[in-house]
């Protein structure tokens, strides 16, 4: 069984949503029991799965519940928000380690996560950067952020690059984050409804300059055809940019300018991309104009040119 919690070793949570990953779960769970970190939990949601995903965790825990705490509850299936939000209030730690049950964590990478949060207390939350395998564990990418995302590292050395990075290259894949409770509880948890939750709930944070980053990689986020946010279907990409651009709409409050200006452009962007998925290239030349326009705005309110001038 794991170790007890001390001030250099917080107890981490680790939250599990799973739902029909019966070929993938078993080598997340395998995981948490390769990283050395001693004071760990393990929470897991079946939600609501059809295949055997609930058979071959209950199968696991039993070969290896010994070794680390476990909470294990099957349910219906009630979406991803509503179950990190369970999983959550299940948890006794007081980091918490988002999982993916088709994903699976790097060795030592929760040593690395906790050690950022202790030595930067007014972080709520601290990322990293994954590598991207396919269906069978071979390795596609070195590097999620950049070659599957195109982003920019150096976006994310400052508190204002990170804002910009998330409003405008959303370039979080895999379980990469490591998030304090008590910053949880102050951006509200997750939004129970959504499909795609994770943008809506750094939009929070990075408006709150609760984001660190820490240029490692953590753990092996899995390509495999099903994953959501990857999906080819037209009607259903439709419906995941429109709730983007709906959550994007919620969050304008959030953040002062510039960067309630550079929120604005994405959301003209995000409405392009839905308007060439609908054929309306006319409205897709308007979106993109106005992306443009709002873009230009932003940089010459920025408090020094050139843009990359506000990085630490």
């Amino acid at each position: 069984m794991t170790g007890h919690a001390t001030d250099e070793t917080p107890m981490v949570s680790i939250l599990i949503p799973a739902y029909n990953h019966e070929d993938f779960v078993e080598r997340c769970l395998d995981s948490v029991l390769e990283d050395p970190y001693p004071a760990k939990e393990v929470v897991i949601i079946d939600d609501g799965s059809t295949d055997k995903t609930a058979e071959r965790i209950a199968g696991w825990i039993a070969r290896h519940g010994h070794e680390v705490r476990c909470e294990f509850v099957q349910r219906d299936n009630r979406g991803i928000a509503t179950t990190l939000n369970e999983l959550a209030a299940r948890a006794r730690g007081e980091l918490l380690r988002i999982g993916a049950s088709d994903d699976y964590f790097l060795p030592g990478s929760l040593r690395t996560l906790v050690d950022y949060l202790r030595a930067h207390p007014r972080k709520g939350a601290v990322i990293g950067d994954s590598i991207v395998i396919d269906r069978e564990g071979r390795t596609l990418h070195a590097s999620g952020m950049c070659d599957l995302h195109r982003a920019d590292k150096r976006d994310y050395l400052s508190d204002l690059g990170i804002r910009r990075a998330v409003i405008s290259r959303w370039a979080i894949g895999g379980p990469v984050t490591l998030l304090r409770r008590s910053e949880l509880e102050t951006v509200a948890r997750w939004t129970e409804g959504l499909r795609i939750d994770d943008w809506d709930l750094f939009l929070r944070l990075a408006a709150r300059d609760a984001i660190g980053f820490i240029d490692v990689r953590v753990c092996a986020y899995r390509l495999h055809g099903r994953n959501v946010s990857k999906t080819r279907h037209r009607a259903t990409r439709i419906l995941h940019l429109e709730e983007s651009r709906q959550v994007a709409m919620h969050r304008l409050a959030l953040f002062d300018e510039p960067y309630r200006t550079l929120l604005r452009a994405q959301i003209h962007y995000i409405g392009a991309k839905i308007a060439f998925l609908q054929s309306q290239y006319r409205d897709v030349v308007l979106r993109l104009a106005c992306y443009a326009l709002l873009r230009l705005r932003w940089r010459l309110r920025l408090p020094g040119l050139p843009a990359r001038a506000e990085r630490a």
